[in-house]
């Protein structure tokens, strides 16, 4: 097993496990094969320029420790490889497995942060599955708007209060 989480995308220094490290905010930057990883903000800053982002930040993170890593490896090692019929393709080519009815489809940390910013108020968590499935059902209405108007891309115009 390595010695280091990653190494540096920009330095090549390495990440050490369990250390702080920061990642391009954009989800180009985040993707599997092309993951970026960063020992600095410095270092961060220095692909901006390569990249030609035009809003990103750099995003503390903590690098798992070895164990945690282990178990993540061995995890991924045991998950069946989806067939053709349960994989669909996103804009970047990249395959992903359908959305789950149960998945959380809001960003948590954002909605906090809004709520709180907007009334001081904290944010149960028993809120997101709630959130999730009411974007469920305005996604559920657009995309029949969009399918009713022959149309393969759901448009804002497609999005609707219910009722």
């Amino acid at each position: 097993m390595a010695d280091q989480f990653k190494v540096c995308s920009t330095c090549r220094k390495p990440i050490p496990f369990g250390a702080n490290y920061y990642q391009c905010s954009v989800s180009t930057c985040q993707r599997g094969k092309t993951a970026l990883f960063f020992c600095s903000v410095e270092c961060w800053d220095a692909h901006l320029p390569m990249m030609r982002h035009r809003e990103a930040w750099a995003e503390a993170v903590r690098a798992p420790t070895r164990e945690e890593w282990a178990l993540q490896q061995a995890s991924e090692a045991a998950r069946p490889a989806l067939s053709v019929e349960e994989r669909t393709v996103n804009d970047g080519n990249e395959e992903k497995a359908p959305a789950t009815s149960g998945e959380v489809l809001i960003v948590v940390s954002k909605l906090k942060t809004y709520i709180k910013g907007k009334s001081g108020m904290n944010t149960s968590d028993g809120i997101v599955p709630v959130l999730s499935e009411l974007v469920r059902e305005v996604c559920d209405r657009a995309i029949e708007s969009a399918r009713a108007d022959g149309r393969k891309t759901v448009l804002d115009r497609d999005i609707k209060p219910a009722g």
